[in-house]
């Protein structure tokens, strides 16, 4: 199709064929497919739409109706989208799907993510205040670590302005009211009112008296303010007229709203909070051992299944409450286990490219951030993983025993943050916190070195029985015209296209190809070309060589449904770009929250155009190594 009319009439073919407008919920597109949320689909037209001239194919997953149209999608959707009401996105009707618990994982993950970092910069930061006073007695005294103090607090006593604004975003809320009723919350003139109460005094709001409780630090009362808002808001839209609705929704959101909260869904929340905080804190009390068992062999194992993000109020809880947490001290064990599992499998292998990923995985894991060791070393090669988990709950144990705490807030617990558990009034528990931190490093490097861990069975690069395609110097320079040389855009494990759990990509309808299961952020140009697409939602970038070899990089399956939330795009359609420039970056963690994979299909979606495709049969790749030499 390359004119106007033909994708009008692709669109209306569809339209009709699906049963019409009365017929879609919501529709959306990524960087390949026309996804559309039907009330009801059956097989015929399913049959009917896949058989229309420009359509690949249609799936059905997820809920969602997908008809595979290829690059043009972004012209039959726009076509589409003149002929019906559209949301902008399908995600508020697939918000409604699934599990409670995977709802509420995922609403941790898209309100905590965005500003994670914020949380461990301004941890690092209390850290480094705590051992500069260790060794400078009167630093604590000075202007210079008052100023440094409040700077490194100030996000956590401003939390739930933090949470207001990605919350916002979540539940789809006008984000400047969101902010101005958390930011009521944390009010001095709130947090007046609240001393005086708890020192006695007895205020009312409308005859109900007020509690004296406090939310600067704190995490459920601005998220169930948010969602509750989400409500709100939406009902205030449908019913005020038109003319007064931009003065009136914020003004009867805030009336309605903080009162709200201060009196109903703050002290409830705060109550919760805090006896789950205290439910942990018992078992860690009476029971440490089993505390630093559990925690320490199977924090990891949770962050895997994407759960991790659940433990965040109670951890802030426990500091605003009690000035100190154990839960994070076990957890930095946790994670520096698995950065020991990583060192050893660098120590023991001979595979340069496990080296190599192996390296990248261990330095991300020393600033508190597992995921690329877990899914690019660990658990690929499963024994080390395990060497890991083991480690951890060995050296959680032991440090259990000189009551290990953390006394400032660690957004990404890990070896970096260990000063954490610095303070004069506990001084076991750095003692205990080294002593652990040393078996999780040591430990599974011994385990790995006498029992190994599997390599030969993993690190085969070229399957029985077929020789893995050598081009030798001789043929490069007789057929340099007639080929081009395509260099990974990611660095991972290697997939055939064929065990990509998407028919789509699986059958090949798309292109030839590979996928790569990534094990660092990010996607880099493999070539020396031109940024052809760049798709709405940030998960799809396409590319052209300068010689006319066209690539589709489709981030992770599904995750159009993300809305762009996980990718910063640092290009633009129609820039040039050079082979290794950065393309892309994505947040690993908060696809797999949303569980989702991450597994990324690369596309030659020109590959009819070309005599062959020659793939490196290897099991890992690095980014901007050698991976596909096409063939002209």
């Amino acid at each position: 199709m390359s004119k106007v009319r033909d994708y009008e009439k692709l669109a209306r073919s569809i339209l009709d064929a699906v049963g019409g407008e009365d017929n879609i919920i919501s529709a959306a597109r990524c960087a390949t497919r026309l996804r559309l949320v039907l009330k009801r689909s059956d097989t015929a037209a399913k049959e009917q739409v896949a058989a229309l001239p420009g359509v690949i194919t249609v799936v059905e997953s997820g809920g969602q109706f997908q008809v595979v149209i290829g690059q043009h999608v972004g012209d039959v959707y726009e076509a589409f989208s003149k002929l019906v009401q559209l949301d902008d996105t399908a995600e508020d009707a697939q918000a409604n799907k699934g599990t409670i618990l995977n709802r509420i994982i995922a609403t941790m993950s898209a309100v905590f993510a965005p500003f994670v970092y914020i949380l461990a910069a301004a941890g690092i930061l209390q850290g480094a205040l705590i051992l500069i006073s260790l060794l400078f007695k009167d630093f604590a005294k000075t202007g210079t670590y008052e100023v440094f103090s409040f700077i490194s607090w100030a996000p956590f006593t401003f939390l739930p302005i933090f949470i207001a604004i990605t919350a916002a975003n979540h539940f789809k809320v006008n984000p400047f009211i969101a902010v101005a009723c958390s930011a009521a919350l944390v009010s001095p003139s709130w947090a007046d009112m609240a001393a005086r109460v708890v020192a006695g005094e007895s205020i009312s709001f409308i005859g109900i008296a007020l509690s004296g409780t406090t939310y600067t630090s704190s995490v459920l009362p601005p998220l169930f303010l948010v969602w509750i808002l989400s409500y709100l808001e939406r009902f205030l839209n449908r019913t005020i007229n038109d003319v007064i609705k931009p003065l009136f929704v914020p003004f009867f959101s805030m009336v309605i709203m903080v009162p709200l909260t201060i009196l109903v869904i703050g002290p409830i929340t705060t109550l919760g909070a805090e006896g789950i905080a205290n439910g942990y804190n018992y078992l860690a009390d009476h029971a440490p051992a089993l505390a630093g068992l559990l925690i320490g062999g199977f924090w990891q194992v949770i962050v895997i299944f994407g759960v991790h993000w659940g433990v965040t109020p109670m951890v802030l809880a426990n500091f605003e409450q009690y000035g100190r947490d154990s839960f994070q001290a076990y957890q930095t064990i946790a994670v520096i286990a698995q950065v020991g599992a990583v060192l050893g499998v660098i120590l023991k292998t001979r595979n340069q490219e496990t080296k190599k990923v192996g390296v990248s995985a261990g330095l991300t894991g020393i600033f508190g951030i597992t995921e690329p060791a877990i899914y690019g070393v660990t658990l690929r090669f499963k024994k080390p993983f395990i060497y890991g988990c083991i480690s951890g709950a060995v050296g959680a144990v032991v440090a259990s025993f000189f009551k290990p705490y953390y006394f400032a807030y660690a957004g990404l617990p890990g070896p970096l943050t260990l000063v954490n558990g610095i303070s004069s009034d506990y001084p076991s528990s750095i003692i205990g916190l080294l002593i652990g931190a040393a078996i999780a490093l040591v430990l599974p490097v011994v385990l790995i070195q006498v029992l190994g861990f599997g390599e030969d069975t993993v690190a085969t690069a070229t399957p029985t029985g077929q020789a893995a395609p050598v081009v030798h110097e001789q043929e490069v320079s007789a057929t340099l015209t007639n080929e081009e040389t395509i260099v990974s855009p990611l660095s991972g494990q290697v997939v055939r296209l064929t065990d990509v759990p998407d028919e789509v990509f699986a059958s090949g309808a798309m292109g030839d190809g590979f996928a790569i299961v990534p094990t660092l952020p990010h996607v880099d140009a493999p070539f020396n070309g031109t940024v052809v697409m760049v798709a709405p939602t940030k998960h799809a970038i396409g590319l052209r060589s300068t010689s006319g070899v066209e690539i589709l990089i489709h981030v992770g399956l599904d995750t159009v449904n993300l809305g762009g939330t996980p990718f910063n795009v640092l290009v633009a359609e129609g820039d040039t770009v050079e082979v290794g420039q950065r393309l892309l970056e994505f947040d690993m963690t908060m696809i797999e929250a949303r569980g989702l994979k991450t597994i990324t299909p690369v596309i030659v979606t020109n590959a009819s155009a070309y005599a062959k495709l020659i793939i490196e049969q290897t099991e890992t790749i690095a980014a901007n190594e050698p991976i596909v030499t096409v063939v002209k």
